[in-house]
C-alpha cells in the first residue's frame, strides 16, 4: 500500500512538473536580449524535426516550442531571452491570439529550409548583409554561384538569397570610381573567365541566363530574397533580354541607346516604365533607384516605416514584417531605394519612406513561388564604402533592419493559410 502511494505521488509529481513547464516562449519584443540569435535558435529547433509556433504580433512576433532541456540549454548558451510556460499560460496566450478582433495569429513552422546564397566564392561573409547575419545567427547555408546555377542545382534548395550582383554585366557601374583599381580589374577578369568557361562571349549573356534560371526557380515554387543591386539589375536584365545595354568598357562594343523603347517589362517581377542610364560614368543603372540626383534627407532622419498587415488574413506580409518596432533606420547601397512610380501594381510594399515616395522593402508572388527585394547594403552601416571593415553584429543584436532579413529566412518553413479573397 505504501509503495502504491509512492508510485502515485511520483506520477503526480511528474505530471504536475510537466504542466508547469510545457512550453518555451522566446519573446521578440523589447524584452529580448538578442533578437538575431533567436531566429537561429528557431532554425536549430526545426533541424531537430520539432515544430516551432510563430506568434505573429504577439510580443513582437515571438516563438514558442515544446519544452526540452536541450533547447533551454541552447538558449542559455546563445544568450537568448526566454520564458518557461505552464499549460495554463499557454492556453491563455493562444486564447488571446485567437480572438477575432485581435491582430495576432499563430503560424506553424514545420521544417528547416535548405538555404543557398548566390555569391562569388571569393567573397567573404561580411561582404553581404545576409551571409553576415546568417553566420551570426548560426543558420547554415551553402554558397553557390554561376556553375551551380547553370548546372541546374537550384532545385536542391528551398530559399535563395542573391548577393548584390549586377545581372546586367556592368560590374555595379563602378567603372567611373574604381575602374583602374586592382580589385575591380580582378573581378572583371574572373567574370569574363566564367563566361568563357560556359561558352558565352559576354558577361552580360552569362548573367542573363543565370537570371533566367533564378526566375524559373521562383516560378517553380522557390523563395528568392535579394538586396541592393541584385534587385533592380535582375529585373532589368530580364526586361532587356536580346538587347545590348552595356557600353564598350563593359563588353567590348557599344550599347544600343534606343533599348529603352524595346524593354519588355512583363519579363521582370517588380518594376515597369523605367529608363536606363547607359553612360558608364554614371553610377546608376536606371531611374528605379532613388539615389540618382539629390536625395533630400540626412542620416539622422533617414528612416522607413513598416506596414501593419492583418495577421489572420494577410499572413505572408505579416510574417515578413514581424519586428519590435515599426520604424527602421534607412541605409544606402548600390540600390538604396525604389521609386514608387516604377513599381508594378501587383507589388506589395512592406516598408516605405512616404515623404520621399520611396519603397524600401517589397514583396510579390510569381508562379508558384515568392520573392522579396530589400534595398540598401547593410542595415547597420548607413553609407557603406568599399574597403570598410565588416559590421560586428555582436554590437547590434537587436537590429530591426537585420530582423527583416531573418523573417524571410524562416518564411518557407511556415504552414500558410490561403489569403482572403
Amino acid at each position: 500500500m505504501k509503495l502504491n502511494r509512492i508510485i502515485l505521488f511520483a506520477l503526480f509529481w511528474i505530471s504536475t512538473s510537466q504542466s508547469f513547464a510545457t512550453r518555451l516562449l522566446i519573446p521578440m519584443d523589447d524584452e529580448q536580449k538578442n533578437h538575431l540569435k533567436a531566429y537561429g535558435i528557431s532554425y536549430w529547433v526545426l533541424k531537430q524535426d520539432l515544430e516551432v509556433n510563430w506568434l505573429l504580433n504577439y510580443k513582437g512576433g515571438s516563438f514558442m516550442m515544446m519544452y526540452q532541456e536541450s533547447i533551454e540549454k541552447e538558449l542559455r548558451i546563445r544568450g537568448v531571452s526566454y520564458d518557461v510556460l505552464s499549460e495554463g499560460q499557454v492556453t491563455s496566450i493562444l486564447t488571446e491570439i485567437s480572438r477575432p478582433e485581435v491582430n495576432m495569429e499563430m503560424v506553424r513552422l514545420l521544417k528547416a529550409p535548405k538555404i543557398a546564397v548566390y555569391s562569388p566564392k571569393t567573397k567573404q561573409p561580411w561582404d553581404d548583409a545576409v551571409t553576415l547575419v546568417l553566420t551570426y545567427a548560426e543558420i547554415p547555408y551553402d554558397v553557390i554561384y554561376d556553375d551551380e546555377v547553370l548546372d541546374g542545382k537550384l532545385h536542391l534548395y528551398d530559399w535563395l538569397h542573391v548577393h548584390h550582383e549586377d545581372f546586367t554585366g556592368q560590374y555595379g557601374k563602378f567603372y567611373s570610381t574604381f575602374g583602374h583599381t586592382a580589385w575591380y580589374q580582378a573581378d572583371q577578369r574572373e567574370n569574363e573567365a566564367m563566361a568563357a568557361k560556359h561558352g558565352y562571349s559576354k558577361v552580360s549573356q552569362l548573367k542573363l541566363d543565370v537570371a533566367k534560371k533564378i526566375r524559373d526557380f521562383v516560378l517553380g515554387g522557390g523563395f528568392m530574397f535579394a538586396m541592393c543591386s541584385a534587385t533592380d539589375t535582375w529585373d532589368i536584365a530580364l526586361a532587356a533580354d536580346g538587347l545590348d545595354i552595356c557600353e564598350q568598357v563593359f563588353d567590348g562594343d557599344g550599347a544600343d541607346w534606343g533599348a529603352d523603347k524595346k524593354l519588355d517589362f512583363s519579363r521582370g517581377f517588380a518594376f515597369k516604365d523605367y529608363k536606363l542610364y547607359y553612360d558608364p560614368m554614371i553610377y546608376e543603372h536606371s531611374y528605379i533607384d532613388a539615389m540618382q540626383g539629390t536625395r533630400p534627407i540626412s542620416e539622422d532622419n533617414d528612416v522607413f516605416s513598416l506596414f501593419e498587415f492583418s495577421a489572420k488574413w494577410d499572413m505572408v506580409p505579416a510574417m515578413l514584417n514581424q519586428n519590435h518596432t515599426s520604424t527602421v533606420k534607412g541605409f544606402w547601397g548600390q540600390t538604396t531605394a525604389f521609386r514608387k512610380p516604377y513599381l508594378k501594381s501587383e507589388v506589395t510594399i512592406l516598408g516605405e519612406n512616404k515623404s520621399l515616395n520611396e519603397a524600401r522593402y517589397i514583396h510579390g508572388t510569381s508562379g508558384k513561388g515568392t520573392w522579396t527585394f530589400y534595398s540598401g547594403h547593410d542595415p547597420e552601416d548607413y553609407q557603406h564604402q568599399v574597403g570598410e571593415p565588416p559590421t560586428d553584429l555582436a554590437l547590434h543584436p537587436n537590429s530591426p533592419g537585420y530582423r527583416l532579413i531573418l523573417n524571410n529566412v524562416l518564411f518557407p518553413s511556415a504552414q500558410k493559410k490561403k489569403q482572403k479573397t
